[in-house]
């Protein structure tokens, strides 16, 4: 009894934290990876589940950790900055680096055994978002300092069954987003909205909704385990008061994604991993809306179905990571994430607000067990600098990108606290 009370109060603990779940934009907007014994192998888990966050990679690994909990905390640097290599719409030539640059990345895990091939288990965790803070209206020459902000919360209560070599899982994914924009004045009218007034310094919204994520694992020999997961796109509440921002009057669910992954025993210490991902972000508008010309002509004004959006593209993100036991009581971890920008270099007129131009990240990470079996994870994540330039269309027509260039690079460190039993 007092267990589950220490558990329940864990989960409202992070769940009211999520709001701290900002700027995780690593691959697109979501984060690179899902608990810090994955965050230290580049995100890999789709086939090597090893702790109680396993679920927000692949629900099916859950039946495979055993009883426990997990809790870590992360601390996320970005570092994003907006460069217009000529004036434009009133802005100076200039750098403009965005402000806030440390964020905490709460997550919280716990699973246990029904029986021996059963198992039930919750996961409450960040699975991404994006933040921009600058020092002055970077889209014309007035009007207040230009700020957005998008965090998303999962709340993830999972199932999964073991049968024979293979084990099986479902996450429901209780979701709940937030957004806020200021500083865009300048598209608040009815030239650029079909909903005036919506648009921008409307203070927090918020956008609910639910989706289901299936996975699969199976050990095929001694020395290989193979693992397949699908997340359905969630549909979201709208955002109401920025339904002048966003396409389908403040549409933004949840894309849809799917991966595959393979673990092989290297050696009897040693273990290489590797998932491949994808994340459909074309098929969301208010994301793949194109905003290369921008503000829009008449009749693809914001808000409607083929309102201006952030251009971004479907992205298929690739993982490796390996794991080695140095001791019985110490294990290093070490992992690498690729996947291409979404941003193309005709839209980062619109990106000024979502800079997500990182590609390659490398990562690093250990557990000790202690005395008492329980364990102390570290993982360190670097995302190398990464730019886009804008550049004009083939008839010398001004577009969105022009002249606007972004860049962005990243660190993040994290601690975690795993108990068995």
């Amino acid at each position: 009894m007092h267990q589950l009370k220490a558990i329940r109060g864990l989960v409202m603990a992070v769940a009211a934290a999520g709001p701290l779940s900002a700027a995780m934009a690593t691959n697109g907007y979501f984060s690179h990876g899902y608990g810090m014994k994955a965050k230290g192998m580049g995100g890999v888990g789709i086939a090597l589940p090893q702790d109680a966050m396993s679920a927000a990679t692949n629900p099916a690994g859950m039946v495979d950790v055993g009883n426990r909990f997990d809790f870590g905390l992360d601390v996320f640097m970005p570092d994003r900055t907006t460069t217009y290599t000529s004036a434009y719409q009133g802005v100076p030539a200039g750098d403009y680096r965005s402000g806030q640059r440390e964020f905490l990345v709460p997550e919280f895990g716990y699973n246990r055994l029904v029986g021996q091939d059963m198992s039930l288990g919750v996961v409450v965790y960040g699975n991404g978002g994006m933040n921009t803070n600058y020092d002055r209206n970077l889209i014309t020459s007035s009007g207040s300092k230009t700020y957005s902000n998008l965090e998303q919360l999962f709340i993830a209560p999972t199932f999964a069954k073991k049968v024979g070599n293979h084990s099986f899982g479902v996450s429901l994914n209780l979701i709940r987003q937030t957004f806020e924009a200021k500083g865009l004045e300048a598209f608040d009218n009815t030239n650029n909205t079909a909903f005036v007034g919506s648009v921008t310094n409307r203070g927090e919204d918020i956008s609910t909704g639910w989706g289901l994520k299936f996975g699969w694992t199976g050990q095929v020999s001694s020395d290989v385990r193979l693992g397949a997961v699908y997340q359905t796109r969630s549909k979201m509440t709208k955002f109401d008061k920025y339904k002048g921002l966003f396409a389908e009057e403040g549409g933004f669910d949840i894309p849809e994604t799917y991966g595959f992954g393979v673990a092989i025993k290297a050696s009897p210490k040693a273990t290489v991993a590797m998932d491949v991902t994808q994340i459909n972000y074309g098929s969301v508008k208010s994301l793949a809306n194109s905003g290369k010309v921008f503000p829009q002509v008449s009749g693809m004004v914001m808000g409607r179905d083929n309102g201006s959006g952030f251009g971004w593209k479907d992205m298929t993100v690739f993982k490796v990571g390996v794991t080695y036991e140095y001791r019985p009581d110490l294990v290093l971890r070490a992992g690498y994430n690729y996947s291409q920008m979404p941003i193309t270099s005709e839209n980062t007129y619109f990106n000024i607000l979502a800079p997500a131009t990182v590609e390659q990240h490398l990562t690093l990470g250990a557990t000790w067990t202690l005395e008492n079996k329980s364990e102390l994870t570290l993982s360190y994540m670097h995302a190398f600098t990464k730019s886009v330039t804008g550049v004009a269309n083939g008839n010398g027509q001004t577009v969105a990108g022009y002249p606007v260039d972004l860049k962005m690079n990243q660190n993040a460190i994290g601690i975690a606290y795993g108990w068995r039993w």
